[in-house]
């Protein structure tokens, strides 16, 4: 059985946001994300899941509690886990390959190394013919490609705020079985641990092994939901009485979760 920590790993983590109107964000949260697994995160607009992401990406330091990366301890520090907000947050002024490219050159890699490393995950990404396209010749879908790019030649685990929340229903649904297909196609020792963000129990449900359900404000974990489904999973899926049956598990703890 292998010791190695969980890829994430979120104990007892309470976040207060302090100021003329005292929030409390967060409360006692707890949950795990191992190695090369696919969960999610679901819960009301407003439960704190987005503070949760933050504090993963180091960008929000917690009240109390603790956010491990790969078993180290983040504490308001930056770069242990890939980040992608929920605004794509292409830069303008950069073509597609500068965008993606933007976490390595931060870290100090020489630009043709980092372009070396990031043309080959572009063709998988669909991107190959626009790597000198400026972000507003790109489609919707595109855009959020280029975004994910960027995300997975970052270092560490993947933590993704509604990646697909702006899109259109049929170009949403796309992107959803795209991205399982590229995550599931890495072999299974090196693939990346992803914890997603999202409103849609759908979508949870057709990517994730285990979704988590939080809490109104403050945001706890009120239930942890496996999710047996085999892979690579279809739309089709959502249509069977095994997916509805998850989903009423989760509706059920949505409704726990209030009040």
């Amino acid at each position: 059985m292998s010791t190695s920590p969980a890829a994430i790993s979120v104990s007892g983590l309470t976040h207060t946001f302090e100021g003329e109107h005292t929030v409390a964000a967060l409360r006692d949260v707890t949950l795990e994300v191992p190695r090369g697994a696919f969960a999610s995160l679901i819960g009301r607009s407003g439960c704190g899941k987005s503070t949760l992401l933050r504090v993963l990406a180091g960008l929000v330091t917690p009240t109390s509690g603790e956010a491990r990366i790969d078993g180290k301890a983040v504490g308001g520090r930056l770069g242990h886990a890939a980040y992608m907000p929920q605004q794509d947050t292409l830069l303008p002024w950069r073509r597609a390959m500068g965008n993606a490219v933007l976490a390595l050159e931060l870290q100090g890699m020489p630009r043709d190394e980092c372009e070396r490393l990031a043309r080959p995950l572009l063709e998988r990404f669909g991107l190959g013919e626009f790597v000198r396209a400026w972000p507003s010749e790109l489609s919707g879908g595109m855009r959020q490609r280029l975004a994910l790019a960027r995300t997975f030649l970052a270092r560490g685990p993947l933590i993704l705020d509604e990646p697909f929340g702006a899109l259109d229903a049929l170009t949403r649904q796309e992107m959803q079985l795209w991205l399982q297909e590229v995550w599931s196609a890495a072999p299974v020792e090196e693939r990346r641990a992803v914890l997603l963000v999202t409103h849609d129990i759908d979508e949870a449900l057709l990517l994730s092994d285990v979704v988590h359900v939080m809490s109104d404000r403050p945001g706890r974990i009120v239930a942890r939901i496996e999710v047996p489904l085999a892979r690579p999973r279809t739309i089709a899926d959502v249509t069977t009485g095994e997916f509805a049956a998850l989903k009423a598990a989760v509706l059920r703890a949505l409704g726990r979760g209030t009040g």
